[in-house]
């Protein structure tokens, strides 16, 4: 067997999420599949799943090679069926992902597929309703920023690329703050500064928090808005401080609207995820998810 078969074995466990799952897919015996596994592993010389009652539950090794082989594989799957182009380039695709991250990296990225006779119907909102949208037959490909939960069975993720968080604030903000207690006590020294966050929860805000300084944020809230654009242009008027998604923060960044409150050694990151339904990818998603993956390499993280 070859380290190709062993790589597509890979493959299916992970985007299926058991050994059983990926033995019925591939049409094998699950002692096949675990022998196939652990014949990678050996090779590899690491654990790529952590085997629980939740199925084949990936480990950060699993994670990073899913990333670097899935779409090569794909891309060899696809050369080897024929007639798949012309399919490919019709029919109607629908799309999930967050507003912000569509119109700022999404659109641009497919823009390119729609002058033929390939739609896409894009629906905005947060992760788990797309997730949700998808499981029910709504939706054909989710962009996601959680990876699906052992409870909606079914789905298939893949990473597809970094977001990365920036804590910001304006000039005159940054200057306000003594720079020497920020180096000694951030938490305390930007513990007046007043929040703009997405949600009551302050989910983005809460992590960078935890992250980097222990705890969660003891400031005041001074705005609301459902919305990461709307989030940012409050900050540029001067409404509190906030954490956004570089790609969001940069142009603002270059401009000196805005300034970084905060720099870490090792920037806070987030995985998101192009999720599927379980099964054979029909011709025209697999393009969408072809050209998303190919555009991601010239982003870096986000």
């Amino acid at each position: 067997m070859s380290d190709l078969d062993l790589l597509a074995t890979f493959l299916e466990i992970y985007r299926r999420g058991s050994l059983t799952a990926a033995a019925a897919a591939l049409g094998v015996s699950q002692p096949a599949v675990s022998g196939q596994l652990a014949r990678l592993e050996g090779q590899m010389d690491t654990v790529l799943f952590e085997r629980s009652r939740r199925g084949a539950v990936p480990t950060p090794p699993a994670h990073e090679l899913a990333r670097r082989i899935a779409s090569p594989l794909d891309q060899l799957r696809g050369a080897l069926t024929q007639d798949t182009d012309g399919q490919a380039h019709q029919g109607t695709v629908r799309l999930g992902a967050a507003g912000e991250l569509t119109a700022a990296r999404l659109i641009p990225a497919l823009a390119p597929l729609v002058s033929g006779s390939l739609h896409l119907h894009i629906t905005l909102g947060l992760a788990q309703d797309l997730l949700t949208g998808l499981a029910d037959g709504e939706l054909d490909l989710v962009v996601s920023s959680v990876r699906p939960s052992a409870g909606k069975r079914g789905l298939t993720a893949m990473p597809f690329v970094d977001e990365e968080f920036v804590l910001v604030a304006t000039p005159t903000t940054a200057r306000s703050i003594d720079q020497n207690w920020l180096a000694e006590d951030p938490l305390a020294a930007l513990a007046h500064l007043p929040i703009v966050a997405y949600s009551r929860e302050l989910p983005i805000i809460r992590r960078y928090w935890r992250s980097e300084f222990g705890r969660r944020p003891p400031n005041p809230v001074s705005m609301i808005v459902p919305d990461l654009r709307a989030v940012l242009t409050a900050v540029i008027a001067g409404a509190g401080i906030s954490v956004l998604p570089r790609y969001l923060a940069d142009p603002a960044l270059a401009a000196g609207s805005l300034e970084l409150l905060h720099h870490t050694q090792i920037q806070p990151l987030n995985t998101l995820y192009l999720v599927t339904r379980t099964g054979p990818t029909p011709p025209a998603i697999a393009l969408v998810q072809h050209q998303l993956r190919r555009q991601a390499e010239t982003w870096g993280p986000l």
